[in-house]
C-alpha cells in the first residue's frame, strides 16, 4: 500500500517548553507542550511524551515519519546528548527519564532522517513559514539562543567571539527563501561566581534580569509587564539605551540593591515595592523603545511592509501594541507560541522548507492544533463515583445560550472545548470565562481560582467586527499578543478588563477560527448588549494549563469554578461537594482519583 502522506516532527528538547509538532503534507496536524501532559509547568527533559502524543493523535509510529528536526538552545541537540550519557545534568535529562532516554530511537540517533538546526533559525522559520506574507521580514528577540559558534545563518561579519550567544536576529524573507540581515550578540559575563544569563548584556536577558530581580524568577516577565505602569516615570536611570544603532546596557550598579529573596517574607508586603514598581516601568519603557527602533531599522533597510515576529520577547504584547501602531507596517503577524515551544513549529517548517524543498502552502489563522477529546472521553472523565456525587451533569440543546445566562448572573465557568491551544495564552478552548461588567469580578477570579498577584490584568475576549468600537488602532489581535487602550466610553462599561493604564491584551474571535467561542459572545452579547468576555487560562497560579477532560474535572472540583462546560454537558458542583472535596485532598490526589475513571488513566492517545 503506497505511503499517503508525508511527516515533519518537530522537536523543542531538555530545556524549559519541550515541544513537539507534527506536520501532515505541510500544514500543522497536532502541537503540544510537555508541561500540558506532564503537569510540571515549563517542563524540561526528554521529549518523549510530546512525541508520543503526536504520534498516537495521528494514528502513525516513528516509522511513519520522513523527517525530524530538532533544537537545544543550549548545545546541537548531537552534542548535547553525547555529553548526556556520561555527565549528569538532572536539569535537562533528570534521572527518572535517563534510561527511557537512552533506550529511545531518537537519542543519539545517527540517521540521515534526523536533523538539528540552530535556535534564532528555528524561531524564525516558526514566524515566517506559516505567516500569511509572501514576503516580508522577521524579527527575532528572546533572552538567549545558541552559541555563534553553532548558528547556522549566512550573515554579515561582526567581532562577536565564538561563546557569544545569540540576542536578537532579523532576516528578509521571500516565499521560501531566508536572509540574515542582522544578528546581535551577548558576549559571556565573566567570573566564578557569575550566573552567566543573569549578567548577559542583551534586550531580552536583562528583561529576565529584572524579573529575577523583582520575583526571585527569570521567567515571570508576564507579571513584570503588568506590574510597569504601577511604576513612576523617570524615578530609575536607564538599564538599555541606543546608541548609533548598538545596545548598550549600563553596569548593574549599586542603586538596584533591593531584590526579592525568596525567604525574606510576603512579596507584596515588600518594602522595596515602590522601588520594584519603578524599576519595573523603567525596563519596560527601555524595551519598547528598543525594539521600536529596531523595526523602523528593519523596515527602512528592507524596505518591507510585512513584519513577522518571534522569540520569548514577542509574548511582551505592550511592545508589540507599539510596533503595530508606531513602526510603520502595513501589516504585522506576531507567532501565537513566540517563545521557546514554537521552536518546534519552526524546526519542523524548516525541515519542510529547506531539507524536503517543499512549498509553502499553510498558513497559521489559529492555535487550536492539540487533539480532540470525544464526548465518551468526557463522559467518562465525570464517572468516579467520589466524582459523580458532587456533580449534576446536563446535556444542553443550546450550550452557548445557556452559559451565557450564567456569565450574565456573575458565574464563573470553565470552558473545555474542542481541540486545545498551542503556546502559553488560552484562547477561548482551555478557558475560564467570566463577565466584565463589575470591577469585582477580577477580585472574584483571582480568590476562587487565579489566586495572582491583585496587580495582574485580565484579558478581555471580542467579537472581530467589535473591537474597533470598544478598543483602539486599527491591528487585529487574535492571539492576545496586542495591548490597546480601552476606548474612554467603553471603560465604566467593563472594567474588570482595564488594566490600570487604561489598556487590554485583546484577543480578537471569528467565526470561522472558533465558532463556539463566537456564538458565545453573540449570546453574551444578545443578553447584556457587551460583546466583550473575561478569558483567562483554566488553570490555577503556578499549573500549565489544562489540557485533558481529566484535568478539566479536577480543577473545577478543587477550586471555585461555578460551572464546568464541557463540550455541550453542564457541569454543575451539589451539595456534597462541600462534604467530599476537602476529604478527597485530604487522602487523595484528586487528579488520580478523576482519571481512575478513565479506561486506563492515560494522558496521551488517539
Amino acid at each position: 500500500m503506497p505511503k499517503q502522506h508525508t511527516y515533519v516532527l518537530g522537536l523543542n528538547v531538555y530545556d524549559h517548553d519541550v515541544s513537539a509538532c507534527l506536520l501532515r503534507d505541510g500544514a500543522i496536524a497536532y502541537a503540544i507542550s510537555k508541561e500540558r501532559i506532564t503537569r510540571e509547568k515549563h517542563a524540561s527533559g526528554f521529549y518523549k511524551e510530546v512525541v508520543d502524543y503526536c504520534l498516537s493523535a495521528e494514528g502513525i509510529t516513528l516509522d511513519d515519519v520522513d523527517l525530524v528536526v530538532r533544537n537545544s538552545y543550549i548545545l546541537p541537540v548531537p552534542e548535547m546528548e553525547e555529553r548526556m550519557l556520561h555527565q549528569d545534568m538532572p536539569g535537562f535529562l533528570p534521572i527518572a527519564e535517563r534510561n527511557e532516554a537512552i533506550k529511545h530511537p531518537l537519542f543519539r540517533s545517527k540517521s540521515d532522517k534526523v536533523v538539528s538546526i540552530s535556535h534564532h533559525l528555528a524561531h524564525a522559520y516558526s514566524a515566517f513559514a506559516v505567516s500569511p506574507f509572501k514576503d516580508g521580514v522577521v524579527m527575532i528577540v528572546d533572552g538567549v539562543g545558541n552559541y555563534r559558534a553553532d548558528a547556522m545563518e549566512s550573515y554579515a561579519e561582526d567581532e562577536a567571539s565564538p561563546l557569544a550567544r545569540e540576542s536578537e536576529s532579523y532576516y528578509r524573507f521571500d516565499d521560501t527563501r531566508l536572509e540574515c540581515l542582522k544578528k546581535v550578540w551577548m558576549e559571556p559575563a565573566r567570573g566564578l561566581l557569575s550566573d552567566e544569563f543573569y549578567n548577559m548584556p542583551g534586550l531580552g536577558a536583562l528583561y529576565s534580569r529584572v524579573s529575577t530581580y523583582v520575583f526571585g524568577d527569570w521567567n515571570k516577565c508576564g507579571e513584570l509587564m503588568g506590574l510597569a505602569p504601577y511604576g513612576r516615570h523617570e524615578q530609575v536611570g536607564h538599564l538599555l539605551e541606543m546608541k548609533d544603532g548598538k545596545l548598550h546596557v549600563p553596569f548593574w550598579g549599586a542603586e538596584n540593591q533591593q531584590p526579592f529573596v525568596l525567604d525574606s517574607g510576603s512579596w507584596d508586603k515588600s518594602p522595596a515595592m515602590r522601588h520594584w514598581e519603578d524599576i519595573a516601568w523603567r525596563v519596560q519603557d527601555d524595551t519598547e523603545n528598543v525594539l521600536l527602533a529596531r523595526a523602523r531599522w528593519l523596515r527602512e533597510t528592507a524596505g518591507a511592509k510585512n513584519l513577522c515576529i518571534a522569540g520569548g520577547v514577542a509574548l511582551n504584547c505592550v511592545a508589540n501594541g507599539r510596533i503595530a501602531r508606531e513602526s510603520g507596517f502595513e501589516n504585522i503577524w506576531i507567532q501565537p507560541a513566540a517563545g521557546d515551544d514554537g521552536i518546534a513549529i519552526g524546526c519542523a517548517y524548516y525541515g519542510w522548507l529547506e531539507v524536503l524543498k517543499q512549498r509553502r502552502s499553510f498558513v497559521m489563522d489559529h492555535a487550536y492544533v492539540g487533539r480532540r477529546y470525544s464526548d465518551a472521553e468526557v463522559a467518562a472523565a465525570l464517572q468516579s463515583f467520589l466524582v459523580r456525587i458532587q456533580i449534576d451533569a446536563k446535556r444542553s440543546d443550546n450550550i452557548c445560550r445557556d452559559t451565557a445566562r450564567l456569565l450574565a448572573d456573575q458565574r464563573v465557568i470553565g470552558w473545555f472545548q474542542d481541540r486545545s491551544e498551542f503556546g502559553p495564552r488560552a484562547l477561548g478552548n482551555r478557558s475560564l470565562i467570566a463577565d466584565p461588567r463589575k470591577a469585582e469580578m477580577k477580585d472574584i477570579l483571582n480568590s476562587r481560582v487565579k489566586h495572582r498577584q491583585a496587580f495582574r490584568p485580565f484579558a478581555p475576549i471580542v467579537l472581530a467586527e467589535r473591537m474597533k468600537e470598544i478598543f483602539e488602532g486599527e491591528e487585529d489581535s487574535p492571539y492576545m499578543l496586542i495591548a490597546k487602550p480601552v476606548r474612554p466610553e467603553w471603560r465604566d462599561r467593563i472594567p474588570a478588563i482595564v488594566h490600570v493604564d487604561g489598556s487590554a491584551r485583546v484577543q480578537s474571535v471569528r467565526e470561522e477560527t472558533n465558532p463556539m467561542l463566537y456564538r458565545l459572545l453573540k449570546e453574551f452579547e444578545a443578553l447584556t448588549d457587551v460583546p466583550v468576555l473575561i478569558n483567562t487560562s483554566f488553570n490555577v497560579k503556578g499549573e500549565p494549563i489544562i489540557e485533558t477532560p481529566q484535568d478539566a474535572v479536577s480543577c473545577f472540583l478543587t477550586t471555585g469554578i461555578d460551572h464546568l462546560v464541557m463540550h455541550d454537558t453542564l457541569v454543575s458542583k451539589t451539595a456534597m461537594h462541600k462534604v467530599v472535596t476537602p476529604v478527597m485532598t485530604t487522602f487523595g490526589d484528586v487528579a488520580t482519583i478523576v482519571s481512575s475513571a478513565t479506561q486506563d488513566g492515560s494522558r496521551g492517545g488517539g
